[in-house]
């Protein structure tokens, strides 16, 4: 049987695993790891109330043990140690303390608020309507006239001013390396800006919990040179202005014709199609599918075929297609690359 000492000792290292396991993780996906002003401002107030906490934890700590050593009971001493009543220094000390830290706290703390508060119009910042859904993440270019889902494309170092809502009940967006999470609400626009400070690819999440499937409401951001970026949306311009383009081969006819009957009413491909589902335009170029699994004909096929399987409580319905139909439709699907559709 194991002695209490050998279980705290175990609850210790645990402990102190678990705090150090806590600051590990990717740096796209990390709000330790700020990747743009709106994180850094953020990763800077929580390295100040977070000096500020450990250090009164400390100072506590220190005058705790002083005290439990100085005024402990020694043999042979009866009563009490003489008591400290009424002092107005030490009143003094412990009131104004409390309200300085309360203040070096508080300015920069409502400073960042009202800068992060700062709305841009579409001459300063790019604009960008976000809608979620459960669970997927609908992305719209108001100004530019493009729509997609899932991934978000941001140009390097420019702002970008987002205006969130919600299709169903509450979510929350957040991207942790590019700055804090906000709500998005049925009825109701919020609004805030991002920056990304280096092109790569960072990862988003729904923080706010909204169904069965919260946990896999992820999506994912691509930043671009500005000529890059350009160059997607003179892509999807050209892209989503047209018919979609018919399939080539025997099986992908096929696929497209069980699209066109069956998805289509729901899923918008350039021109055509409808807005209760993800845009599918460009749905051959994204690495992720529903959000959460890589890109292949396997995964694809898995989530046709049982889509509630995937992710429990998405609007998806099973339509209960054969191998064969799964089969030509990814085969379908796979044609659907702007990339493909400028070579």
């Amino acid at each position: 049987m194991k002695s209490w000492q050998q279980s705290w000792r175990q609850l210790f290292l645990f402990g102190l695993l678990a705090l150090a396991l806590s600051g590990c993780g990717k740096e796209e996906l990390s709000a330790l790891t700020p990747q743009g002003p709106v994180a850094a401002m953020q990763f800077d107030l929580m390295k100040l109330t977070a000096s500020i906490m450990i250090g009164v934890f400390i100072v506590v700590v220190l005058i705790l043990t002083y005290v439990l050593i100085r005024f402990r009971k020694r043999p042979g001493q009866e009563g009490i140690p003489k008591q400290v009543e009424g002092s107005h220094t030490l009143e003094i000390i412990w009131t104004v303390i409390p309200f300085l830290l309360l203040i070096i706290m508080a300015v920069p703390t409502v400073t960042t608020g009202f800068t992060l508060g700062k709305e841009y119009n579409s001459e300063e910042a790019l604009q960008v309507r976000v809608t979620a859904h459960q669970f997927w993440w609908e992305f719209e270019y108001p100004d530019l006239g493009v729509a997609t889902a899932q991934d978000l494309v941001m140009p390097v170092g420019q702002k970008v001013q987002f205006t969130l809502t919600s299709a169903d009940v509450m979510h929350a967006f957040w991207i942790p390396a590019l700055g804090g999470k906000i709500d998005t609400n049925p009825g109701l626009d919020n609004k805030f800006w991002l920056q990304a400070d280096r092109t790569g690819t960072f990862y988003g999440k729904c923080a706010e919990l909204c169904g069965a499937s919260h946990a896999l409401m992820d999506f994912k951001v691509e930043v671009m040179e500005q000529d890059a970026f350009a160059a997607w949306i003179d892509k999807m311009k050209g892209v989503q202005a047209v018919e979609p383009a018919k399939a080539q081969t025997p099986l992908a006819v096929q696929g497209q014709q069980i699209f066109d009957k069956s998805c289509l009413g729901c899923h918008a491909v350039a021109g055509k199609g409808g807005k209760m589902g993800p845009n599918l335009t460009n749905f051959a170029d994204r690495t992720l599918i529903a959000g959460i699994l890589n890109h292949d004909d396997e995964n694809l096929a898995a989530w046709l075929k049982d889509p509630q399987k995937v992710k429990p409580g998405n609007l998806m319905p099973n339509l209960n297609l054969d191998d064969e139909q799964v089969k030509a439709l990814v085969e379908y699907m796979s044609t659907l690359s702007v990339k493909d559709e400028q070579k």
